[in-house]
């Protein structure tokens, strides 16, 4: 199964930071979609021990090693909106 990101408003480019919608012009959240979705293109640079779900439980592969400013194959968010 493969995983990816819904096209919903919250991945969207027009999707402005007062949560309206730039084309349609009518307050938006991550329930709507619609055909004018453009994925917004950003990177995250939060990425590392301290944002991973992993860090400082059993399920961590690298316990001795793991320490907020590193990151491994194994990082999965803390937050999941």
């Amino acid at each position: 199964m493969a995983i990816r990101f819904s096209h919903s408003c919250d991945h969207c480019a027009n999707m402005e930071a007062t949560h309206m919608c730039a084309v349609h012009h009518v307050k938006v959240n991550h329930d709507y979609t619609c055909d004018s979705f453009d994925m917004k293109l950003a990177l995250k640079d939060d990425t590392s021990c301290a944002t991973c779900l992993r860090f400082s439980t059993p399920s961590c592969p690298n316990p001795t090693k793991a320490a907020p400013d590193m990151l491994c194959s194994h990082w999965g968010p803390k937050n999941i909106a």
